[in-house]
């Protein structure tokens, strides 16, 4: 086990791409993972799990290193000596590596660990509002659990194969995968594997999509030929659900703010063979009139803050400010408030977020309510969703259903 220059070089370039010129990660990674032609599986994984390692653990590692923010390519070095160290890598002969103080690191890193903010390499201001929302005990295990590493789930599309068939043609290709109870779609790699490159990919027979994720849109109890609207759709891993769930029957409208994200949908959608959505994007407040009282089922998986989605968005954890949250709540509100208007006398309407704040859910929920347009409403049962709990991301759903007169 030892270090190759390159493929540390290559680290440190990604590195100071997210934390110097704000650049997501997932968008750097992919990036890096193309630099050099010649890597093999093992070479592009080390660099994708040593940058994705270094983001989550930012803040501890630069308090052992003892290097302040903005960090310039010798504190990024540090920082990366210490991950090594910690991972129990031989240090090389390397100029920037000179007089790694290995006793040194170990023993701050014990030091540090015995403060949980640092331990779990988060900010203060996070630490303290997850222990307000969720208590100390739940908070410490869920943020624990937040910065285990996110598994690779498989979401079968039942459009065009079945959960066995796609098994057995992963298994061809040395990808093997395991089953999940009650959750016929999903499928969970045993080990870490490029899956995009595969031609079952290519045709449409899965998506990406966490397992909790894969819960929502079967919570929508949505059925072939119903008229079917996802206010918040993005790139559509959701949409793309339901529309399997519709078995292609139907109308389903996908809607959102951005082009570019309804962009990717499509192409998305063409390679699923799912032929039954319509794309709008929310241009004007004309968009959601027209549709008031017209949908049997209606999503709004709102924007939120993603505490529920850390493990898979390490680099969350330093791009999200105490204000961002703030100003989310009222959105919530907002598209709540808005978009719950689309569901027809008797249709039902799924809240969702990858959230586990209360605030963001729960509460929302429960003010919604309160509301002239939520009076409308009756809750009919909701989901809570831990990573602590379930190995996979944290989630809430709430499911609500309009009654029959309106007033």
């Amino acid at each position: 086990m030892r270090l190759h220059r390159n493929l540390v070089y290559t680290t440190i370039d990604a590195l100071n791409a997210i934390f110097n010129e704000g650049e997501y990660a997932d968008k750097v990674v992919a990036r890096s993972l193309k630099k050099d032609k010649r890597w093999g599986s093992s070479d592009r994984k080390f660099v994708a799990e040593t940058i994705y390692e270094i983001v989550r653990w930012k803040r501890l590692y630069a308090e052992i290193a003892e290097v302040k923010e903005p960090f310039d390519r010798d504190n990024l070095w540090r920082m990366f000596s210490v991950w090594a160290v910690l991972r129990g890598y031989p240090i090389p002969d390397w100029r920037q590596l000179e007089g790694t103080p290995d006793r040194k690191i170990k023993g701050r890193f014990d030091e540090l660990s015995k403060v949980r903010a640092l331990k779990e390499s988060i900010p203060d201001w996070m630490d303290e509002l997850g222990v307000k929302e969720l208590g100390e005990k739940v908070w410490a295990t869920e943020i624990a659990a937040q910065n285990q590493p996110a598994k690779v789930i498989l979401r079968v599309n039942t459009l065009k194969t079945t959960r066995e068939a796609l098994r057995a043609i992963l298994m061809d290709l040395n990808i093997e995968t395991e089953t999940l109870k009650n959750q016929p779609d999903a499928l969970v790699l045993k080990e870490r594997a490029n899956v995009f490159l595969t031609d079952a990919f290519k045709q449409g027979f899965f998506e990406v999509q966490d397992a909790n994720s894969q819960l929502v849109a079967a919570f929508l109890d949505v059925k072939p030929g119903m008229r079917v609207v996802d206010t918040c759709a993005g790139a559509g891993g959701k949409t793309l659900h339901i529309a399997a769930l519709m078995e292609n029957k139907g109308q389903l409208i996908a809607m959102d703010l951005y082009e570019s994200k309804l962009k990717q949908l499509k192409i998305r959608a063409k390679r699923d063979g799912a032929f039954n959505i319509e794309y709008r994007i929310i241009d004007s407040t004309k968009i959601i009139k027209k549709l008031h009282e017209r949908a049997d089922r209606v999503l709004i998986d709102a924007p939120c803050s993603g505490l529920g989605v850390l493990k898979r968005n390490p680099d969350a954890k330093w791009k999200l400010k105490p204000e961002f949250i703030d100003n989310i709540r009222k959105v919530q509100s907002e598209v709540l408030e808005s978009y719950s208007k689309i569901v027809k006398p008797g249709g039902k309407l799924v809240y969702a977020t990858c959230s586990v704040l209360p605030s963001e859910n729960q509460d929302q929920v429960a003010r919604f309510l309160t509301t002239d347009i939520g009076k409308q409403f009756k809750f009919i049962k909701d989901q809570k969703i831990l990573a602590s709990e379930s190995g996979f991301d944290g989630f809430y759903m709430a499911l609500l259903e309009r009654n029959e007169q309106t007033v």
